[in-house]
């Protein structure tokens, strides 16, 4: 493995750490702004610093490109106000692990290989052990409700993604898409009531989630993209609902059960198989 191939997997597994302790540092806002204020926040913050480095030419944009943009800007939105409303009653790593079957699902239905019937029923022997059967499982199924709509919806924002970037410029799709995703959640922020709690604190505590929720990681990711093979990226991915359990018991004190770490591992265990296993991407 050459020098630049390991710190390319260096750098993806620092984008996923700033990931999921940007996700901390957000669920740790929720007291004070709750989900919708905190998700506003972020979104808001990362589409002003976008637009302001950016500066997409918008007036040159067809038809064609806005509907583009539309519909990857509200699957950004979608996703993180269904995410964050989840992390909300349910561990940050159950949250990831969850909204994970979005992803996973668009690749196996990709390749439709017998052997990705193994993943599959990993994936699902996943979510049978973290949904509460009992009454005295501490997992809440609301919350499960929503990561899962997160998880679909990051599939549409995969698909959406891939149209997107065929048709314009990889950063005026990310800078309109945050722009968009923001004026998605601004309603329920506003309607909340918590964004009128703003002040200089919780505004910087903004900026942080922003940098590393979304700059940071997506700055890393084009690096090592560049860098080692799709399938090699992919497999590293894998380890997100990992990341998001060691996240939230170093920076949250969530502590999960046996059975939740096992279903978190069957996770990723399902979306390691697939991506490796899965065909070579060009």
């Amino acid at each position: 493995m050459t020098f630049n191939k390991k710190w390319a997997i260096v750098t993806a597994l620092a984008a996923m750490a700033s990931v999921q302790g940007g996700a901390s540092i957000a669920k740790y806002l929720f007291h004070l702004l709750g989900p919708a204020g905190a998700v506003t926040l972020r979104v808001g913050i990362a589409g002003i610093m976008l637009m302001l480095l950016v500066r997409p030419q918008v007036h040159k944009f067809t038809r064609k490109e806005w509907l583009y943009a539309l519909f990857y800007g509200l699957s950004i939105g979608g996703m993180n106000l269904t995410f964050y409303y989840g992390i909300q009653r349910i561990p940050l790593g159950i949250g990831v692990a969850v909204e994970f079957i979005g992803p996973l699902g668009v690749a196996l239905l990709a390749s439709r290989k017998p052997l990705d019937l193994l993943w599959a029923l990993l994936a699902a022997a996943g979510i049978i052990l973290i949904v509460p059967w009992g009454k005295g499982y501490n997992c809440d199924i609301v919350g499960i409700i929503f990561t899962a709509a997160a998880g679909l919806l990051w599939a549409s924002y995969i698909i959406a993604a891939g149209k997107i970037t065929k048709a314009m410029k990889s950063s005026d799709a990310v800078t309109c898409g945050m722009c968009i995703a923001t004026l998605l959640v601004l309603p329920f922020g506003l309607a909340s009531g918590d964004l009128f709690k703003l002040d200089w604190k919780l505004i910087c505590l903004g900026f942080g989630v922003a940098v590393f929720s979304s700059a940071l990681p997506f700055t890393l990711d084009l690096w090592t993209m560049k860098k080692i093979p799709p399938k090699t990226f992919s497999v590293l991915q894998s380890l997100q609902p990992a990341f998001g359990a060691l996240s939230g018991l170093l920076f949250l004190g969530e502590l999960l059960s046996p059975r939740q770490w096992l279903a978190i591992a069957c996770v990723v265990a399902a979306s390691s198989g697939a991506a490796i296993f899965s065909p070579e991407q060009k």
